[in-house]
């Protein structure tokens, strides 16, 4: 009866280790970090391989000399937690069998006396462990999944077991007894094809009683399990599994994508750049060039294509030739400059624009009378300061001047005697470092004559 409920117990227990198992895996099964990508993480395997008491921890058991290798065979169930880590559950059953047994101490060497009349053989009729298995080969920095996976793995289990002892032919049968022990092991495996592994590995099981051979003594006993078999992930062939996943690895592929991308990217940014530059430049000189020659910029010729000497106004449109008028030779006085230098005081723009504000019209008026009473001629000179592109200050610089001369038209200059240059960041009157020095290169000069 205690046996029935141990073992059901034992199959609850591991049940519902695998119901939370599969209840977490319901989300999306990624690394985490690198979200994108999907995994599979369940696999079943199963093996065969050579139940034995000898172990590389201390060639073979104490109470039998001779090892005797038998089959042994099992199976596992395993979820892929982390790219390096599993958590597996272990089934496994076989037969473990040793002779020339134990028969006693020598009194006068206190050496152990062996007996080739004596030997064993332990039916190992179920046992279950939960191991956590450790990948070695998810640290590589070239690899993003694996082929040769190394690993080692340790857990708890419980164990059914029977031992049959021989002494000079007589058996004694002795019942199933029931324990817990401690399976570590390491091994690898070796990728075949897609989802299915070559899984070889050596365990060594730590019995916690000493009786599983058959014989009652207080040190507890040991077995090995040499197996090779086949794993096979469970899911969706087209996802890798979890625990051929390298993370470096991933990491430096996709550090090297992004630095591809980010290259071409400012490549691309280079190249708009540049094609943006030229076409500006274009723009400029075809809205700023006189075509006609008849001293009005593209832009602001509103009648292209006037023949060469015509006298035109502000907008680039013919003049009504004027009756001659004979005018005494008049000299530019100190007053005359006083009206000019004013203007230039006065003369503001809106910012970054060839725009004249309102309270620039007054002193521009008197210059325009200036220019139709005496018949002067007149230079407008056009500066920046080195603050922007350079096409940006010599189209500016010019634009201004170009209004100026076009406010000074619209007031009954002659537009002919009215010459408008722009010389942008090109000759600067103080230096740029400073504010006050800007303030004084953003100007726009007056010159009679």
């Amino acid at each position: 009866m205690k046996s029935n409920i141990t073992k059901a117990a034992m199959v609850v227990a591991l049940l519902g280790v695998s119901s939370q198992l599969f209840a977490q895996d319901t989300a999306p099964e990624t690394t985490g970090r690198f979200g994108k990508k999907e995994f599979r993480t369940w696999s079943i395997g199963g093996h065969a391989g050579v139940l034995s008491t000898n172990t590389i921890f201390n060639g073979n058991s104490r109470d039998f000399k001779t090892a005797n290798e038998s089959l042994g065979y099992g199976g596992y169930i395993k979820k892929q937690i982390l790219p390096a880590l599993g958590l597996q559950a272990d089934f496994l059953a076989g037969k473990v069998k040793g002779s020339r047994g134990l028969a006693g101490i020598n009194p006068l060497t206190n050496e152990a006396i062996y007996s080739n009349d004596k030997s064993f053989e332990t039916r190992l009729e179920w046992s279950a462990a939960l191991t956590a298995v450790y990948n070695l080969a998810n640290i590589s920095i070239n690899r993003e999944n694996a082929v040769l996976i190394p690993y080692v793995k340790a857990g708890a289990g419980y164990m059914s077991s029977g031992a049959d002892v021989t002494t000079a032919g007589v058996v004694d049968k002795q019942s199933y007894r029931e324990g817990y022990f401690i399976p570590v092991g390491a091994g690898f495996k070796l990728g075949i094809a897609k989802g299915i592994n070559l899984d070889f590995g050596y365990d060594v099981n730590f019995v916690k009683t000493g009786k599983f051979d058959g014989m009652n003594t207080a040190r507890f006993d040991k077995f090995s399990y040499g197996h090779a078999g086949l794993e096979f992930a469970l899911g969706s062939k087209s996802k890798p599994q979890l625990q051929n996943y390298s993370s470096l690895a991933n990491l430096r592929n996709e550090s090297a994508e992004e630095s591809a991308d980010l290259r071409r990217a400012l490549s691309t940014a280079e190249q708009n750049a540049k094609r943006d530059k030229e076409a500006m430049e274009a723009k400029y000189a075809q809205e700023m060039g006189d075509d006609d020659g008849d001293g009005v910029a593209n832009k602001f010729d509103k009648c292209p294509g006037t023949p060469s000497g015509t006298v035109v106004d502000g907008a680039g449109c013919t003049l009504k030739a004027a009756p001659a008028v004979i005018r005494e030779k008049i000299i530019v006085t100190e007053a005359d400059k006083k009206v000019v230098n004013e203007a230039i005081r006065d003369l503001e723009f809106d910012l970054g624009k060839a725009t004249i504000r309102s309270k620039s019209y007054p002193t521009l008026n008197r210059v325009a009378a200036l220019l139709v009473e005496k018949n002067f001629s007149l230079k407008l000179a056009g500066h920046t300061d080195n603050t922007g592109s350079m096409a940006l200050n010599l189209r500016l610089s010019k634009d201004r001047a170009e209004a100026i001369k076009a406010y000074l038209v619209s007031q009954g200059a002659n537009a002919s005697r009215i010459e408008a240059t722009g010389y942008g960041p090109n000759q600067p009157i103080a230096t740029n470092k400073t504010a006050a020095g800007r303030q004084k290169n953003r100007r726009v000069e007056f010159s009679l004559f």
